[in-house]
C-alpha cells in the first residue's frame, strides 16, 4: 500500500463538548489506485485529509506512508516527504506572492536541495494544464481559476507516490475541469495513488473507488467511475 490510515480520529473540545471531526476512519490506497471521497461541507473531509497529509496529528489511530508511520517521523521527515513523495493540492492555492508562476511551481524541487534542470518539465505541466503563457507572472495578475492550475502543476511535477487534493477543480470551468481530471488520470496510470475530496460529480466519475464521509465517518462505497 501506498498509504494505509487504521482507526483515525480527530476530536476537538467546544466548550463542554467534545466534537468528534474524524471518527474512526480506516483507508488504504494502493499504487495507482484513485480514491474519491464525496460529502458535506463539515462533514470531516478536509480534516481527514490534512491527516493522511501528516499535517494533523490524529488523536488516535494512525497512518503510515509505505509503511512508514507518521507518528515516527519528526517535523523535518514529514517536510521532506511532502516535498518529494506526496503532493498535496489545498483548497487555498498556497503561492508565494514575490515568485512567479514558474518559480512556485518548481518551488517543491529547489526545496528538495535538487537544483535547477526541470524548468522545462515545469513548463510542459504548465502547457498541459493551459496557462504556460502564464509562467512569467505573478500570483497577483492570475485568476482564482488560473492559481488554482498553478497549484495542481506544483504538486504534479515531482510525480508523487501520492496525491492528495481538496476541491481541485472548485473553481475550474468544465472544459479545464474536464483537461485537469484527465492529468490525474495520467497520474494514476503511471503509478500515482490519489486522494480526492469533490463535491463535481463530473470529477467523481474518474475514480476507481468512490467513498462518502458524514458525520466524521467513511461509509460504505457509493459507487465508482472510469476515466
Amino acid at each position: 500500500m501506498i498509504i494505509e490510515a487504521q482507526g483515525i480520529k480527530k476530536a476537538y473540545q467546544h466548550e463542554d463538548r467534545l466534537f468528534m471531526a474524524v471518527d474512526d476512519v480506516s483507508l488504504s490506497i494502493g499504487e495507482g489506485e484513485f480514491v474519491c471521497i464525496e460529502g458535506r461541507s463539515g462533514s470531516g473531509k478536509s480534516t481527514l485529509l490534512n491527516i493522511m497529509a501528516g499535517l494533523l496529528a490524529p488523536t488516535a489511530g494512525s497512518v503510515a506512508f509505505e509503511g512508514r508511520e507518521y507518528g515516527g517521523m519528526d517535523d523535518s521527515g514529514l517536510s521532506e516527504l511532502r516535498r518529494t513523495r506526496l503532493g498535496y493540492i489545498m483548497q487555498g492555492y498556497g503561492v508565494l506572492p514575490n515568485f512567479t508562476v514558474l518559480q512556485n511551481v518548481l518551488l517543491p524541487y529547489v526545496l528538495s536541495g535538487r537544483g535547477g534542470g526541470l524548468a522545462e518539465s515545469a513548463l510542459a505541466i504548465l502547457e498541459q494544464a493551459g496557462i504556460r503563457q502564464l509562467a512569467q507572472r505573478y500570483p497577483s495578475g492570475l485568476s482564482g481559476g488560473e492559481l488554482r492550475r498553478v497549484a495542481i502543476a506544483r504538486a504534479l511535477l515531482m510525480s508523487p507516490r501520492l496525491l492528495i487534493a481538496d476541491e481541485p477543480t472548485g473553481d475550474l470551468d468544465e472544459e479545464t475541469a474536464s483537461g485537469i481530471m484527465g492529468l490525474f488520470a495520467a497520474a494514476a496510470k503511471n503509478g500515482t495513488a490519489i486522494l480526492m475530496v469533490t463535491h463535481d460529480k463530473d470529477a467523481a466519475g474518474y475514480a476507481d473507488r468512490i467513498h462518502t464521509m458524514k458525520a466524521g465517518r467513511l461509509v460504505p462505497d457509493a459507487g465508482s467511475g472510469q476515466a
